[in-house]
């Protein structure tokens, strides 16, 4: 670790571990600048407060600013409130400090991810996780969750509504093609059908996960109120 680096921690999300990084500028002094949750706001803090005592890493890169302007560039955003976990999180941030392009690596790989959850699998972590918080923590926990899977729900619906609609022009333009017996234009309107078809089953099965993932939040938050 140095000043000006690019730094980040392991947080749990839900009690399971390495789910996500968080990530801010070291300010060579022992703080970070960070967008802090839960306030969500762009915050100097210790380095400790944003570890929360796990272990620290540090993004390399090949070409990015120097220290100094790396900082300044932190500095001139402290206070904001503008947090996105799609579009603008904290290691969009600090990306952005470190390089002026706002990116999250992890953003581009949660979506694919999502395919390959077992969401059932969430159900007993969710619940010992519920079971074993503080109640304040719990209830953080929880509404972190929901706001998390809607973001994400709000980013998925639209593609997955307009691919339905493109599916069904594509099957008109096919319908027409035929009519005027131009089978080659109708082979190709097809063709385009399947691959918004394929797309759209995808994001389908994405949002019936969070649906899922939704529910057992819900439920598991339902079960460890009435044990209270």
């Amino acid at each position: 670790m140095a000043r000006g680096d690019q730094i980040y921690a392991i947080r749990q999300f839900l009690t399971i571990e390495g789910v996500y990084q968080h990530h801010g500028i070291d300010c060579g002094d022992g703080t970070v600048i960070h967008y802090r949750k839960p306030s969500a706001t762009i915050e100097r803090t210790s380095i400790a407060t944003m570890a929360q005592g796990s272990k620290i890493y540090v993004k390399q890169y090949q070409t990015c600013f120097i220290p100094d302007v790396a900082i300044r560039r932190a500095e001139s955003r402290l206070g904001e409130q503008k947090y996105n976990l799609l579009f603008n999180n904290c290691e969009h941030f600090a990306t952005w400090c470190k390089t002026g392009v706002s990116y999250s690596q992890q953003v581009v790989d949660f979506i694919p991810m999502l395919a390959n959850i077992n969401i059932d699998s969430l159900a007993e972590p969710v619940g010992r996780s519920l079971k074993e918080a503080k109640q304040d923590d719990a209830i953080q926990l929880v509404d972190r969750a929901l706001s998390q899977i809607r973001v994400t729900w709000d980013t998925i619906q639209p593609q997955y509504t307009q691919e339905l609609k493109e599916m069904d022009v594509w099957q008109r333009v096919a319908i027409q093609a035929l009519k005027q017996k131009r089978e080659d234009l109708a082979r190709a309107a097809l063709q385009r059908k399947r691959e918004y078809k394929q797309r759209a089953e995808s994001h389908q099965e994405m949002l019936q996960k969070l649906a899922k993932m939704t529910e057992t939040l819900l439920l598991n938050q339902q079960s460890w109120q009435q044990v209270q």
